[in-house]
């Protein structure tokens, strides 16, 4: 680890007075998400992180406790209950990194073992066959491969393999399989027959958008999925298998929202639909897949997801959250549509802010957003940018402590979503694509301009910082504009795309090459895009942050912007997490991660800056 946080001898930094000590621990004493409900809908396991890290518990929907069961040491990131109510599929991330395992367990806690995930696979659980505990598994190291494995007797059956593949949905007769195929923002269904190991593409190659999410009609004859190949917003669409010239259906789309999750019932008779409105906010509705009516539900938080039905279809279990609302269960009555939280009472974190959704321009005219979180008083005031990750991802009114922390420090964060952001339709998710990319690096710029103009922030007083791809977003800002930003933060960020293809694991690279570009054929654009090509030029305090076991985004990564901030001695701190990979997993991680953040930007952004001749 290199520290150094000496400020050069040309800058005097004087701490102001009234400076505010570092806020205590805004953190809930546990999160709640993932449900997981019993087939009959009067149990549910979900993940928290209660404990410490998160962990598989379960509660009986009128119960006033909740049970942990013992799934060892590791983070658990996903589960889900077979349809005859005797397991529970657990995803293990052992030391956090990307790299997963599948396991499984009664759900009193017993006959725990592993069934897929061995050596360098990673699994990932697609369902399981219906009315058994069948589970339909996708395992990746260099190919993908569409397994079925028996929970009971850990029989495995390797239905197909490919590069970047991975098993969506397999009829209760296991004679077809339904595939996802492609890169990311450029994926298609694909559908399996089993006997012959033939594949054909469904829908047509629109050689636009892509397609995500897909299942079986519950007939078999019909595939849904959601996707944006034909419309600017994704929609929901049906494919007739047996008459695959016919153009599909849609059944479920608004001009006003994007769909972002589609939930089927185990009967086939319903799905829930979670549309993402302008700048990230919820809708929730329930589709009657035989007449097409949709019915709207009312919403229990300003982001939700996870939703699941109980087997039985009687139940739907989601997680919901907001600014000041942690993720916590809830539960919805389909018929009526009431709701009610699965643990007693509801829960807020400690008083917070609730931020304000503001738009702006790009340089080139492009149309951004983002949420702004403003400190008491009176501004303009110190004000940190954050960029999230993906750069898929999208910044949503969902509960941040960081941005909590940073408010009361009265350090006010912006959070936008620049070119690339999911939630804006097809067009704007591709944006960045490949040279795109200088345009989201410049959205960046005009948020300082914004935010400087219309006087939240102070000049001077500018810092950024973001997480994975917003960790990049964070050092390629910093090299190419400088002197517009005071400080940053970059956690898990790539800086050289050289190192990164080469390091990270072999599917990630695979799949990231539609976004950022072939590490061969566009050598020299990645080469100028890569913040390391032009490290000489950052010269303001970073803060470098990564998990010891990302694979993701390896540890080097941030390895050699230290290096290369000693050898030129610009301030920075590198921060290396034990026990973390990709995503900070563990509740005295997260806090590390965030009293550091907090630490740094009101350090150095609250400061009075002076050169000295």
């Amino acid at each position: 680890m290199s520290v150094r946080t000496e400020a050069p001898r040309s800058i005097r930094r004087a701490r102001p007075a009234g400076h505010r000590p570092a806020p205590p621990s805004l953190l809930p004493a546990g999160e709640d998400f993932a449900p997981a409900p019993s087939p009959d809908g009067r149990r549910v396991a979900f993940l928290s992180d209660r404990a410490g890290t998160p962990g598989v518990w379960v509660r009986d929907v009128d119960a006033a406790e909740a049970v942990v069961l013992p799934t060892g040491d590791e983070p658990v990131l996903a589960l889900s209950w077979s349809p005859d109510g005797r397991w529970l599929a657990c995803v293990i991330a052992p030391g956090g990194a990307p790299r997963t395992e599948l396991w499984v367990l009664r759900p009193d806690g017993s006959g725990r073992r592993q069934v897929a995930g061995f050596g360098r696979r990673s699994a990932a659980l697609a369902g399981w066959l219906r009315g058994g505990a069948v589970l339909a598994v996708t395992e990746t190291d260099e190919l993908g491969r569409a397994v079925l494995i028996d929970a009971g007797t850990g029989h495995r059956r390797v239905l197909t393999e490919g590069d970047l593949l991975t098993l969506l949905d397999v009829t209760p007769d296991a004679s077809a399989a339904l595939l996802r195929r492609g890169p990311r923002n450029a994926r298609w269904l694909e559908l399996l027959d089993v006997a012959t190991g033939a594949r054909r593409r469904l829908l047509p190659d629109t050689g636009r958008g892509s397609t995500d999410q897909g299942w079986f009609g519950p007939d078999g004859t019909s595939v849904l999925a959601r996707t944006d190949a034909f419309s600017e917003l994704a929609a929901l669409v049906r494919v007739d298998l047996s008459r695959p010239e016919q153009p599909p259906t849609r059944l479920a789309w608004r001009p006003d929202a994007e769909l972002e999750h589609v939930t089927p019932s185990a009967d086939g008779h319903r799905a829930a639909l979670l549309w993402n409105t302008y700048g990230g906010r919820s809708e929730l509705s329930l589709l009657d897949l035989a007449d097409g009516v949709q019915r709207a539900v009312g919403a229990p938080g300003e982001v939700l997801d996870d939703a699941v039905f109980a087997a039985g279809g009687d139940l739907l279990c989601l997680t919901a959250q907001g600014p000041v609302q942690p993720r916590e269960v809830w539960l919805v009555d389909p018929p009526t549509g009431t709701l009610r939280p699965l643990r007693p009472g509801t829960r807020t974190g400690d008083s917070g802010v609730a931020p304000q959704l503001v738009d702006l321009r790009a340089r080139d005219g492009l149309p951004l957003s983002g949420w702004l979180y403003r400190p008491s008083g009176p501004g303009p005031w110190p004000t940190a940018i954050s960029l999230h990750g993906g750069p898929e991802a999208q910044e949503r009114p969902a509960y941040n402590p960081l941005f909590q922390a940073l408010v009361a420090q009265g350090v006010a964060v912006f959070a936008p979503n620049v070119r690339g952001s999911s939630g804006f339709g097809r067009s704007f998710v591709a944006a960045d694509n490949l040279a795109g990319r200088y345009g989201a690096i410049a959205d960046v710029a005009a948020c300082a301009d914004f935010l400087v103009d219309s006087g939240v922030a102070r000049p001077g007083q500018l810092g950024c910082l973001g997480r994975s791809y917003g960790g990049y977003l964070v050092l390629a800002v910093l090299v190419n504009f400088p002197g517009l930003f005071a400080a940053g933060v970059a956690e898990c960020g790539i800086s050289d795309f050289r190192t990164f293809f080469a390091g990270t694991e072999p599917w990630i690279a695979a799949a990231a090459v539609s976004k950022y570009g072939d590490p061969e054929r566009d050598a020299e654009l990645l080469r100028d895009l890569s913040p390391l090509t032009h490290i000489d030029r950052l010269d303001v305090p970073v803060l470098l942050i990564h998990g010891a076991n990302d694979t993701n985004v390896p540890a080097g990564e941030s390895t050699q912007v230290a290096q290369a901030l000693a050898a030129r001695d610009v301030p920075h701190r590198h921060l290396v997490l034990a026990g973390e990979g990709h995503d900070f997993l563990a509740r005295a991680n997260q806090e590390a991660a965030r009293t550091a953040t907090t630490g740094w930007l009101t350090r150095h952004l609250a400061a009075t800056v002076t050169t000295v001749g």
